[in-house]
């Protein structure tokens, strides 16, 4: 398959390397100051296993050329109008988009650009960032990749897209539920996002302070209440483990959208907890916890 993958971050380089190293045609779409950070270095990750170097096939918007069969898309939610219109010429009538972003606005956003019938669903699970050099550092072993259509109808053209990416180097995952994968993903990461920003602290720190549990409790429920009034299935033993691996006072966690703020970085504020005060709002459901988060972010934002 010829791949495109937008943006070169943590996420999309890491994984663009994978299947590049794994064989398939593979191009990244990038910023010019990537492109150039590329360009001279190369794209390097650095594992727990050690360290690895690629030349990466590059282009930029303004010499994307070309339909792609696979468009998978790795920047934050807030760039997204501008990446739509910078794959458009990618797009051609038998181009699939997968997206691997935070929260669940961006499907309709990109249904309604492209049409349903390009859209699938995709998540990844890794814990990693950018070097200081424009590295990918991966901090553990977990490099986990899930796909499918988010009608279930995992069709000959999904099954394309399984034969490509289940070949290279990390634990694929060919979902027939990937709508409920994705709802899952976003209670983990906006529960998580939300208990660090709110409390300037990572999850071990929270959990030793009186009143941590509660606040991470309290904002668990609000949110699974809200996503399963607005379409969540819940999974019980899913939730339970969700929750057992936030409520851990062993193991420090963090979210990247926490990360981002703490170096005074742009955040997905409106895109991880503003969604799900709207989607409360249209259920008739009051989050006083959830709105306490997204004032602090909106605050944060206006002194940026």
């Amino acid at each position: 398959m010829r791949i495109l993958i937008a943006g070169a971050g943590a996420t999309g380089g890491y994984f663009g390397a994978r299947l590049a190293q794994a064989g398939q045609d593979v191009t990244f779409l990038v910023r010019e100051k990537r492109y150039q950070q590329l360009q001279t270095h190369g794209l390097v990750l650095q594992t727990p296993q050690g360290r690895e170097q690629l030349q990466p096939q590059l282009t930029q918007a303004s010499t994307l050329a070309g339909d792609y069969d696979l468009i998978i898309l790795t920047v934050k939610s807030f760039a997204l109008d501008q990446l739509m219109d910078d794959i458009a010429p990618a797009v051609g009538p038998e181009t699939l988009i997968m997206p691997i972003l935070n929260g669940m606005r961006h499907i309709a956003t990109l249904q309604q650009r492209f049409g349903e019938e390009k859209v699938i669903g995709g998540l990844c699970k890794i814990n990693a960032t950018l070097g200081d050099n424009g590295e990918v550092i991966q901090m553990t072993a977990l490099h986990q990749l899930y796909y499918g259509a988010l009608d279930g109808n995992n069709d000959a053209r999904l099954q394309r897209v399984d034969a490509a990416l289940r070949d290279s180097q990390v634990e694929t995952f060919f979902s027939d539920n990937i709508m409920d994968e994705l709802w899952e993903k976003w209670l983990l990461l906006s529960t998580l996002g939300a208990v660090c920003c709110l409390a300037r602290g990572d999850t071990q720190q929270i959990l030793k302070a009186d009143g941590g549990e509660a606040l991470l409790q309290g904002l668990f429920t609000e949110i699974l209440t809200v996503i399963s009034a607005d379409g969540y299935q819940p999974r019980p033993a899913v939730t339970a483990r969700i929750y057992e691996l936030l409520n851990n006072p062993a193991t420090p966690m963090t979210s990247s959208m926490y990360r981002d703020l703490t170096q005074g970085f742009d955040i997905e504020a409106d895109q991880v907890i503003g969604d799900l005060l709207l989607r409360a709002k249209r259920n008739g459901l009051v989050t006083p916890l959830l709105n306490a988060v997204y004032v602090n972010l909106q605050v944060y934002l206006q002194q940026r």
